[in-house]
């Protein structure tokens, strides 16, 4: 095949993982939505919508492939090959994040901790994620060191929600009345907080793979990825 085709292959592959993405990206938003709702519809069409997120997945993972074995790239084409690779995988675990928003809301019995906010941790995660694919389109490396150094931020907005959770559930006075099945419950939505937070942590940890992968892609350069 001529190079201008393998060149146009190449083309290809980054608009396609672009598209996988925008797709994850939007299946997040909802996930997002459905929690601040309780939506139950709004977090079925996120658990459906799981199913798209794996065929692009699997169908990129394909096209890398092939690239890889019919074109046996060299130097900068099989760093962005390898790196797209990778990328992909990231969104499709940044997708199983979304699916995990909508079954949170699918239990979610009533609001515990309103104070705790779930949005603004998810806004910002989605703006990294966003702001770390525009590396990868743009093979922008200063934004790829910028996206790195946003993650402390996230943990630390995390840490605060959690240990809000926390500290609020021990300061939590139950009377003689209260049953076991009410305290169950409570539990329960605790529980249902802390894994939400723990999962859009994992996003942002995400989005700061994508960079690294950009990174290497671009400069031949691993600081990001240990």
């Amino acid at each position: 095949m001529a190079r201008k085709g393998f060149q146009e292959q190449l083309a290809d592959l980054r608009e396609n993982v672009l598209y996988m993405s925008e797709v994850v990206l939007d299946r997040l938003r909802i996930g997002l939505n459905a929690l601040e709702t309780k939506d139950e519809s709004l977090a079925w069409d996120v658990i459906k919508g799981d199913d798209e997120v794996n065929e692009l997945y699997l169908d990129l993972e394909k096209q890398c492939i092939d690239l890889l074995a019919l074109q046996q790239p060299v130097a900068g084409d099989l760093r962005f090959i390898a790196a797209s690779f990778k990328i992909i995988t990231d969104l499709e675990r940044i997708g199983d994040l979304a699916t995990n928003l909508g079954d949170y809301t699918l239990q979610a019995g009533r609001d515990v901790y309103p104070d705790v906010d779930v949005q603004g941790i998810g806004d910002a995660v989605i703006e990294m994620v966003g702001d770390a694919m525009e590396a990868y389109a743009q093979e922008d490396v200063e934004a790829c060191f910028e996206i790195n150094d946003r993650d402390d931020t996230i943990d630390s907005m995390c840490e605060d929600a959690s240990g809000r959770v926390v500290r609020e559930l021990i300061d939590t006075e139950f009377d003689d009345r209260g049953s076991e099945a009410e305290i169950e419950v409570l539990m329960q939505e605790v529980s249902r907080v802390l894994l939400t937070i723990r999962d859009l942590e994992r996003v942002g940890d995400h989005a700061v793979n994508i960079a690294a992968r950009t990174l290497y892609m671009v400069e031949n350069d691993d600081e990001l990825i240990y």
